[in-house]
């Protein structure tokens, strides 16, 4: 596949104005695009957008709860209107848990569903015409727990593991068209998602998590996301940590499950 320039091209970042989000409107926007940043309403839309403006990165900021198909409708028109259409389309999105399966109302599991599976799938629908039309890419910033299993975390791995299979399964189907599609599988990321983390009966908590190896730095993400994105790779699994655990957990389940659990059950002891 020949490479992706993506300059002068719209960019959508779904999540944009948080840690991963922020990250690839830098480097997306360094490399020439123009970026349409999606978020939550009460998210730092604006204060993020003029960041870019003052680096020199033309971008709009969008408020839009990715949940409501006429809201994401309607951003996405918005889009049109500023920049003439839609090239890439960055499901970043994402919200998660942290409890036992077993005490977690079936609630939980279903906000976590709606964010990190619909929410994208919602998007995507919406700005696949314009995808096709401009031979554009779409990219899925997914998980190692899109690959294997995580402790404390059921739902969240399910939604990350359903992004696979659908995001997957749409490439096959548009690839003849042009459209490329790149799962992207970072591991623990310094983001701001840990601080809006979910307990059992769907509010907030406070303990801190547990990470495996060093947090990966958000521009760092981003800068390898954008070589991916230019090389046209399907896949991209970020750091010696999540590589080696979605290896062993292919080869050795038995082995990764006792080392990920050694790891993380500490997240659960006190709740």
């Amino acid at each position: 596949m020949a490479r992706r320039d993506f300059a002068d091209k719209a960019v959508v970042i779904t999540g944009g104005a948080g840690g991963i989000g922020m990250g690839l409107a830098r480097s997306f926007g360094s490399a020439g695009a123009k970026i349409a940043l999606v978020d939550l309403p009460a998210s730092p839309l604006k204060e993020a957008a003029k960041e870019l403006a003052a680096s020199g990165i033309e971008a709009i900021a969008l408020p839009c709860d990715i949940t409501d198909t006429q809201q994401v409708v309607h951003t996405m028109d918005a889009v049109r209107t500023a920049f003439g259409g839609i090239d890439v389309l960055i499901n970043n999105a994402g919200i998660v848990h942290r409890s036992a399966f077993a005490e977690t109302r079936p609630e939980v599991f279903r906000r976590v569903m709606e964010v990190n599976l619909f929410g994208a799938l919602h998007c995507t629908q919406v700005c696949l015409a314009d995808l096709i039309e401009r031979r554009g890419l779409i990219i899925a910033i997914s998980s190692i727990a899109g690959l294997a299993p995580l402790y404390g975390r059921s739902g969240y791995a399910a939604s990350k593991h359903a992004m696979h299979g659908l995001f997957e399964s749409l490439g096959a189907e548009v690839a003849d068209r042009g459209v490329g599609v790149l799962m992207v599988c970072p591991s623990f990321v310094e983001t701001g998602l840990e601080a809006k983390t979910l307990g059992a009966d769907g509010n907030r908590i406070e303990r801190p998590r547990s990470k495996v190896g060093e947090l990966s730095d958000p521009d760092d993400v981003a800068r390898e996301v954008l070589r991916a994105a230019r090389a046209g790779k399907r896949r991209l699994v970020l750091t010696p940590v999540g590589k080696t655990s979605a290896l062993l957990s292919r080869i050795a389940p038995g082995l990764y499950e006792r080392l990920m659990v050694r790891g993380l059950r500490s997240e659960l002891d006190d709740s």
